[in-house]
């Protein structure tokens, strides 16, 4: 899932120079990197698990992503890179097993299986696309309250879902297990999400991803131990395409598109980052189709466009306090250890756009977090509301996420 991406910033104190503009022209490329490769992360998962077992090849993905990360970030900062407490520890790894066991895990699995079983990856994706619906749900209970518009697109976008799922009897009909299974994911994925925007997390997203997928990996590992997975399972058997669709969703999916999507966080302006969040649904659905000749039926195109056009009213509503109050704000959460959290004391109105992330690949790492004011993203984690990272990893940042 990731994959981006509700209620709160996290912040670190800064009293350095602010990030100089980037050009147009890098913005964009690394736009069109988050929409292509997220994107096509979801038919990576449904390429990889052809040949390969699913949650141990989700598990595969992610340490390997994880240990790649580590390691490069023990190179560049020194050997106290990865150095958290054991609150924030354990923090990430609740919403690393939230987010790549629960949410990543459940779409791998809903994926897998022969024609007719397994789930289409672009229907995967747009059912993903309604992580951001459902951290608005989140927000609701817990006693925030946004706006009537945000809420007119809540709506909206579960009218998509359920006429998405609808059973029509015909051959091209949406697997229904497979379409329920990535719901619970995505339930799973909005739950992580929430939480990371609301306990302490390690105050650099990159930190917090190598937890996250750790915790995840491992998780995935002894669920695909439990399940038999790796009984009689021969590497010889595994096709070349299913080798390379694994190593594209660790490169591509979780190492490459999470960097530009973070860097985009301090260079772009969220509302510009946060159409990753219904550009993704349209990237996987072309790609299956194009690639895998899934069907996109009347159903497909209909359900699917309500439910982008549901997310976008979200996205498009949802609006942080502005950049100079969330620093003020974030300098005095900041004290209270573990990366501060804005907006938690404010008016739910000005807070109402940043609490999630998107499944960035989410390893994807990342954790998408969608916010979508015209500011630009302030301190170390990212600040966006409610999107999962395709295929992603984490939240960090995962994405991936899926």
């Amino acid at each position: 899932m990731r994959s981006n991406p509700s209620g709160a910033i996290r912040t670190a104190d800064r009293s350095g120079p602010p990030t100089p503009a980037a050009r147009p022209g890098l913005v964009w490329a690394a736009l069109i990197v988050v929409y292509v490769l997220w994107g096509s992360t979801y038919l990576g998962i449904r390429i990889a698990v052809e040949t390969l077992p699913p949650l141990a090849s989700a598990a595969a993905r992610f340490v390997a992503a994880a240990a790649v990360l580590a390691l490069v970030l023990r190179v560049r900062r020194g050997p106290g890179a990865l150095r958290v407490d054991r609150r924030q520890l354990a923090s990430a790894a609740l919403v690393g097993l939230l987010l790549l066991a629960g949410g990543n895990g459940l779409v791998v699995l809903a994926e897998s299986g022969p024609p007719g079983v397994a789930l289409p990856s672009g229907i995967a994706a747009l059912l993903v696309a309604t992580v951001p619906l459902l951290v608005v749900l989140l927000r609701s209970v817990t006693g925030d309250r946004p706006r009537f518009w945000t809420f007119a697109g809540v709506t909206l976008g579960f009218a998509g879902l359920v006429l998405l799922v609808l059973p029509t009897g015909g051959a091209d009909a949406v697997p229904l297990a497979g379409a329920l299974t990535v719901v619970v994911g995505a339930v799973s994925w909005s739950i992580g999400s929430f939480l990371s925007g609301r306990i302490r997390m390690p105050a650099d997203p990159f930190v917090a991803t190598v937890y996250e997928m750790v915790a995840g990996g491992v998780a995935l590992g002894l669920l695909a131990v439990g399940r038999g997975e790796l009984r009689g399972f021969d590497p010889a058997q595994v096709s070349g395409r299913s080798w390379l669709a694994l190593v594209y969703l660790m490169v591509a999916g979780s190492l490459v598109a999470f960097t530009a999507y973070v860097w985009l966080l301090h260079h772009a302006p969220i509302s510009l980052v946060s159409t990753y969040a219904y550009v993704n649904p349209a990237v996987a659905v072309v790609l299956g189709a194009a690639l895998a000749a899934e069907p996109v039926t009347g159903q497909v195109l209909l359900g699917g466009g309500v439910i982008v056009a549901g997310v976008a009213l979200v996205v498009s509503t949802e609006r942080p306090r502005r950049a100079g109050t969330a620093r003020s704000a974030g300098a005095d959460s900041a004290g209270s250890g573990g990366g501060g959290r804005v907006g938690r004391a404010g008016d739910p109105a000005e807070r109402a756009g940043t609490d999630t992330v998107l499944p960035r690949d989410r390893a994807d790492a990342g954790r998408p977090h969608l916010g979508t004011g015209d500011e630009r993203s302030d301190g170390a984690g990212p600040a966006t509301p409610g999107i999962p990272r395709p295929g992603g990893a984490g939240t960090t940042a995962s994405g991936e996420r899926r």
